[in-house]
């Protein structure tokens, strides 16, 4: 397809750029990561749609296959693609072929893991590394490889860059840092004395091979790059032996660009702060030092960490500090980005917050429930066949703002009613909450586009059901929340809810035991709070550790924060009862699994157990209803009107987020979403 003639523009984002003979549109680009959207390991109609999205969208080069395995010994631990078979071929022909109709270029990130990956994945075959040394995140003890192991995977990695040049890819990565390239770069996982070991260059020698054997496949001028941490830390490979590395590979032409990132990935914590940072870091925290590395090598480089905004990734190409800058994350709450920037827009795109929500739930956004669902949910909304629908939504948290902005995209008369004098619900709370505090910009957002949208929001009006009674209503969402849960035990009455202390309704006492029934967010960060104005907090859970329904990226911060403010941590427990004694609470907990129970003397008692839906008007509304409440399912997952037929007048009559069930913020705008894409 030929692309419409672009208007001039001096927006150092859509200028132009050439890396050998490949011209990329303009300079915004999405980064290889594991999407978890493969079928059996390869790249089907799932995973094309939700990277064609983004090149419907208007980005220059979206990258994929985030730690694609490249030899049988390389598993996949995170559901990632295999490029070790020709069965690949095709579907990266059809891919290429989807992609480039937008004028958008296609590359892969192939690798071998290493020591990455698991010995009880996969083949079942024992990992290898340049030197037996554990990782501590996967887990496994590698086997140390032999000379025939090397042969054997430089030997793999040439049929793979092989094929995924017939697969028509405008380009391939390798990855290093971390994955088994990088394990001989690192002086923590290279013990070896032999000319793979010990200085600069023997430890580039395995990466030379490897490129070597590739161009040999595929000759000079299909693009090769390699993802390089510049800093691993003093241990492991420090920013002047990354430089030193890359001068090598770029002085025996191995490499036609460089693609940054920062830190090491073999724990959780390094993983959280360093290599796909989120919300507890600034923004493009890593922008400034890759730029001295650009400067220093001289060939093109791309970066991606935490740049979320515009601005920033305006900065880092005005000012010649990345080539390429990569908001892959940014994508994923909103593939539109670049068509937004061109049409003027910027202030309408959806912001990533950096709650690494899609990597815990890949490859979902916490507040995009289109993302990784392109195949069932659109990711622009388009007008009804039938507009002028009237809607009515009650209730102003998440469900409702986002039930409200898609009714009104789709073409509605949207009125949206909230009992408080402010929008956002319980996220107003969530925001109050140490560093989750950028969890309002999800509100911000909505409610700029429900004015843009001509939304009429009626604040401070407590919905009664006469209120609804109007005949020319055509469909009445209710999205009124829920309330916090209580537990039927002794004492329950003594207690108060991670609410009345983050809203500042209870001020925090001197000693105060969190209790977590959920492993979710809320004991957690509430518990981050207190202790951070200076409370001594015991956090008891239900679970073995601190979240435990929380992702990888989230886990450590927590605990790296509870362990930096002396939280205590009491885990397997169950709360039994609470006693008051004077001015103090006696609590009695329950260990889950011993069965042992020990006391503790504090002066507030806060329990989190989830909420209550908040369902009363639904209730009312029922009986009055086209549809007596009842969402058909069936209907809902395939995004089409509701067919459930009751013969009776009235209003459609939905109920959707904590309303239902307590659940999470993506679960609630999920809800939403389905039901008024739909309308």
């Amino acid at each position: 397809m030929t692309e419409a003639p672009k208007k001039e523009t001096n927006d150092p984002l859509l200028q132009p750029f050439a890396i050998g003979k490949l011209r990329l549109k303009n300079r915004i680009m999405s980064t290889s990561h594991a999407a978890g959207l493969g079928d059996n390991e390869l790249p089907g109609e799932r995973y094309q749609r939700y990277h064609e999205e983004k090149a419907k969208g208007g980005l220059a080069l979206t990258m994929f296959g985030g730690s694609t395995n490249i030899a049988p010994d390389s598993p996949s631990v995170f559901n990632q693609l295999r490029v070790d078979s020709d069965e690949i071929i095709p579907f990266l022909q059809e891919f290429s072929d989807r992609i480039h109709r937008y004028g958008t270029a296609l590359m892969i990130q192939i690798t071998h893991l290493g020591r990455r990956g698991e010995a009880t994945a996969g083949n079942w075959l024992p990992t290898i590394a340049p030197s037996s040394v554990r990782e501590t995140l996967h887990r496994s003890i590698p086997r140390e490889m032999d000379r025939n192991d090397i042969d054997r995977v430089v030997k793999a990695y040439g049929e793979a860059a092989k094929r995924c040049k017939e697969g028509g890819l405008d380009g391939l990565e390798t990855v290093a840092g971390g994955h088994l390239i990088g394990q001989f770069f690192s002086r923590d996982t290279n013990h070896r004395t032999d000319e793979f070991g010990g200085s600069i260059q023997n430890r580039a020698r395995f990466a030379l091979m490897v490129y070597e054997e590739m161009r040999r496949q595929v000759g000079d001028d299909f693009l090769m790059g390699i993802r390089l941490s510049l800093n691993e830390g003093d241990a492991a490979l420090t920013f002047e032996e990354a430089l030193e590395i890359a001068s090598i590979l770029r002085d025996e032409g191995a490499v036609n660009f460089f693609n940054c990132n920062m830190g090491r990935m073999d724990t959780e914590l390094a993983l959280a702060e360093y290599n796909m940072p989120g919300m507890t870091r600034h923004l493009a925290p890593f922008v400034d030092q890759v730029g001295l590395f650009k400067k220093e090598i001289g060939l093109p480089v791309f970066h991606a960490a935490r740049i979320t905004d515009v601005a920033n990734a305006r900065r880092a190409v005005k000012e010649g500090l990345l080539d390429m800058v990569a908001m892959t994350r940014a994508h994923i709450a909103d593939p539109q980005i670049v068509a937004k920037i061109e049409r003027g827009d910027e202030d309408r795109i959806r912001p990533c917050i950096g709650m690494s929500h899609c990597m815990h739930k890949k490859i979902h956004c916490v507040h995009n429930p289109a993302t990784g669902r392109e195949t069932a949910l659109p990711q622009v909304v388009e007008k009804s066949d039938q507009p002028g629908k009237k809607v009515i939504i009650v209730g102003g948290g998440p469900a409702g703002l986002e039930a409200a902005r898609v009714a009104a995209e789709r073409g509605h008369q949207v009125t949206l009613y909230e009992a408080a004098a402010k929008l956002g619900g319980q996220l107003l709370i969530a925001a109050k909450a140490s560093w989750r505090n950028d969890l309002i910009s999800l509100v911000d957002w909505r409610i700029s586009e429900l004015e843009h949208l001509g939304v009429d929001v009626r604040l401070n009006h407590f919905v009664e059901p006469s209120d609804l009674e109007n005949s020319d209503v055509d469909v009445i969402l209710i999205a009124t929340g829920g309330v916090p849960r209580t537990l039927p035990f002794e004492g329950s009455e003594f207690c108060l809810s991670t609410w009345d202390l983050l809203n500042g309704d209870v001020q925090p006492a001197s000693r105060i035991l969190v209790y977590d029934g959920t492993g979710r967010h809320e004991a957690a960060s509430t518990t981050d709070h207190l202790s951070r104005q200076g409370a001594e907090v015991l956090y008891a859970s239900i679970d073995p550790n601190v979240g435990g329904e929380l992702g990888y990226a989230e886990r450590p911060i927590y605990r790296k924060r509870f362990y930096q403010q002396g939280v205590v941590t009491l885990p397997d427990v169950k709360l039994s009862s609470v006693q008051k004694n004077g001015n103090l609470l006696t609590v009695e907990l329950v260990n889950d699994l011993s069965g042992q129970i020990t006391s503790h003397s504090v002066d507030q008692v806060v329990v989190e157990v989830g909420t209550v839906p908040n369902d009363e008007l639904f209730k009312e509304l029922k009986s009055r209803s086209s549809n007596r409440g009842i969402t058909n399912i069936e209907d809902l997952l395939a995004s089409r009107p509701q067919s459930l037929a009751t013969g009776q007048q009235g209003p459609q009559l939905h109920l959707l987020g904590d309303a239902v069930s307590s659940r999470s913020l993506h679960a609630a705008i999920l809800d939403a979403y389905r039901i008024a894409v739909a309308l």
